[in-house]
């Protein structure tokens, strides 16, 4: 995982020398990321439909090694539409992989320590913010950009030699169909939810991928460039643990809207923050503590709502999150056009809005879900320990 997150967020760090080397403009070179995440997006759910007879531990090998041959293709691409379709295969690579992990590591470990393994599993990704991305980026400033893409092929190739030699055979969980992955996204309380992700990680990603333009007046060397992402990753981290203490006791919809009215309120001073370094990793900071502060909630509202369906609504959480990120590669292309690099914050805000709304239309169908007054809803039985004793 942290290798999947390590390509999925790298490439904003050498964007530049992408679209140099391929002699296009910095918006087209965004859209690397933007096939990625859709092909990512689209494929997860379709994998798991279609590959749930296949073996657990061989579909994973496949899809590492999918990735690495990809990432290496991105690397040797003479030219930039053969990068564009390696990035498609990596996003397979990717689908493949990442849903059969986070199913794996919950069925290998006692029913007690699910949770635990989840959150390991997941936090590759956190951890490829904070150190994975900032090292590529460094290589690739020092270098290469290529050089970025072999690291990141390494990676995978390491993660694939662990699993084949340490991972046992894994029993094949219930296959579930497309149709039934999809069902969902009729209940209100879900599709709000994951609309309110989609929207929260466009708004995110629609700077970040961009983060080499938006920031470049402080941006004197790649060690920097590597220290900001290390300072967005890292309080990204934090944030991350901190709500997991807090998320029991304090309204999922709370949190929500406490931290999109930050992350609105950052980006609209981010086309003045970015212009001094001082106040560029101060916005960065807390743009990354927020931005990561959006998972958590999205993830305790999906699993409290449907708990008896909850690897499913989480991976459409995760298809989701990759459908923002491709919408955000787009919509920042797009506004670098019209309004600038440096205006992008502005654009931002306007995602973050919508978010707001989309958030709290999903607390209110929560709420009315959980009313007793709701014709069709049954007030929850007491805990076991306040029940009385037969």
């Amino acid at each position: 995982m942290f290798a999947l997150g390590t390509d999925t967020f790298v490439v904003a760090g050498v964007l530049p020398k992408i679209a140099q080397s391929f002699q296009v403009d910095i918006g087209i070179a965004g859209q690397l990321t933007t096939l990625y995440a859709i092909a990512y997006a689209l494929l997860a759910p379709t994998v798991a439909a279609i590959a749930a007879h296949v073996p657990r531990k061989q579909l994973m090998l496949s899809g590492l090694g999918i990735f690495v041959l990809a990432n290496l293709a991105t690397a040797l691409a003479p030219s930039f539409t053969i990068a564009l379709v390696s990035r498609v295969f990596a996003g397979l690579g990717a689908a493949m992989y990442a849903p059969t992990a986070t199913g794996t590591g919950a069925t290998i470990v006692a029913p007690e320590r699910r949770g635990q393994a989840i959150a390991i599993i997941v936090a590759g990704l956190t951890a490829a913010t904070a150190l994975g991305s900032p090292i590529g980026t460094v290589i690739g400033g020092l270098s290469d950009w290529r050089w970025t893409m072999y690291f990141v092929s390494a990676i995978g190739l390491a993660a694939g030699l662990g699993i084949l030699s340490l991972l046992h055979d894994v029993p094949l969980p219930p296959k579930v169909a497309l149709k039934a992955r999809l069902a969902p996204l009729q209940d209100a309380r879900v599709g709000w939810t994951l609309l309110t992700t989609f929207l929260g990680m466009a708004g995110n990603f629609l700077v970040y991928i961009y983060f080499s333009v938006v920031f470049d007046r402080v941006l004197a060397n790649a060690f920097v460039f590597g220290a900001l992402l290390v300072v967005w990753g890292t309080s990204g981290t934090v944030t991350n643990i901190a709500l997991a203490r807090v998320l029991d006791k304090v309204s999922a919809t709370k949190l929500m809207f406490v931290v999109l009215v930050v992350q609105a309120a950052t980006m609209a001073v981010l086309p003045w923050a970015s212009a001094w370094l001082w106040s560029a990793a101060l916005a960065v900071a807390v743009w990354g503590a927020t931005g990561w502060g959006i998972q958590g909630p999205q993830q305790y509202r999906l699993v409290t709502v449907a708990p008896a369906i909850a690897p499913i609504v989480l991976g459409l959480n995760t298809a989701a999150t990759y459908l923002g990120v491709t919408t955000a590669g787009v919509l920042g292309a797009v506004g670098i056009h019209l309004l600038g690099a440096h205006q992008l914050g502005f654009l931002s805000v306007g995602v973050f809005v919508l978010a707001i709304l989309s958030s709290q239309k999903a607390g209110a169908a929560i709420r009315r879900s959980a009313s007793p007054d709701v014709p069709g809803n049954v007030r929850p039985a007491p805990p076991r320990s306040a029940q009385p004793a037969r």
